[in-house]
């Protein structure tokens, strides 16, 4: 039986929330049955602990096991706060900014992207990347590997110019790719897109399995007035022999299916 994460991204708590979506989410979670919710950063809208601690409560209540990574809304957005303290109110309220998260069919794990120099492009160090690669080095035979952060890697062109990719995103590729990891995640781009690294980048004579990178609507809308915004959620599915991405829409009234596509694990 396949088996399922749910991802949501860029809630942004704090500014301009509306209770339907959350409701229709509920409502996938009961349908869906996903074994980990995947929150990958802006849950606040100004880093500020109240908006944390109701983004939190929020995404507890949905009754599934959270894993959340910080966005570059989730630190203080005044001085020198952002530099001083950077992840207190976020370790304040989630712990780490750099959960793992480990049964015997799925491993994901965590990393804090977010730079408080940079507001839009975040960063992964070599160190961070070398503890992944550790932590996904001896996994149950089977087991989906994970990586979840912020700041995307694939995006949908039309946000390239705001919305900058990770800083560095073909050395962190690399890195996770040798490292093992089937699907990357993130959002940040508050549009979903979904890429495998064959294509775009030409492997005839490397890996056969696949590298899924995902990035997810955002859930949140915070500025309204930016045309073509989209809301939503990602169901990721897999078995033994692949690993299948649905996209869920808002369309008002619930979270509708959007798309799906299938890529093999062999």
């Amino acid at each position: 039986m396949a088996a399922r994460i749910l991802h949501v991204s860029d809630l942004h708590v704090g500014r301009r929330e509306a209770p339907g979506p959350f409701a229709a989410l509920r409502e996938l979670v009961v349908r869906q049955e996903p074994e980990l919710l995947l929150a990958t950063g802006d849950l606040a809208h100004r880093g500020r602990r109240s908006e944390l601690e109701r983004a939190a409560e929020l995404l507890q209540n949905l009754g599934v096991a959270v894993l959340a990574v910080p966005g570059n809304h989730d630190i203080p957005y005044t001085l020198p706060a952002r530099f001083t303290r950077t992840l207190a109110e976020w370790e304040r309220v989630f712990e780490t900014a750099e959960p793992v998260y480990a049964s015997e069919r799925l491993v994901v794990v965590g990393l804090n992207s977010v730079r408080p120099w940079r507001q839009q492009s975040g960063r992964l160090r070599e160190t961070q990347l070398a503890r992944t690669a550790e932590h996904l080095r001896d996994v149950p035979a089977g087991a989906l590997r994970v990586v979840a952060l912020h700041h995307h890697l694939a995006a949908p062109p039309w946000r390239a110019r705001r919305k900058r990719p990770l800083r560095g995103r073909d050395t962190a590729l690399q890195s996770l790719a040798t490292a093992g990891a089937e699907l990357v995640v993130g959002g940040h781009v508050h549009q979903a897109a979904i890429a495998e690294r064959r294509e775009f980048e030409a492997l005839e004579d490397g890996p056969r399995g696949s590298l899924v990178l995902a990035t997810v609507a955002g859930f949140g809308r915070p500025r309204p007035h930016r045309r073509g915004e989209a809301r939503g959620a990602n169901v990721y599915g897999w078995d033994e022999d692949a690993i299948t991405v649905t996209t869920y829409a808002w369309d008002g009234s619930g979270l509708s299916e959007s798309g799906r596509r299938t890529f093999s694990r062999r």
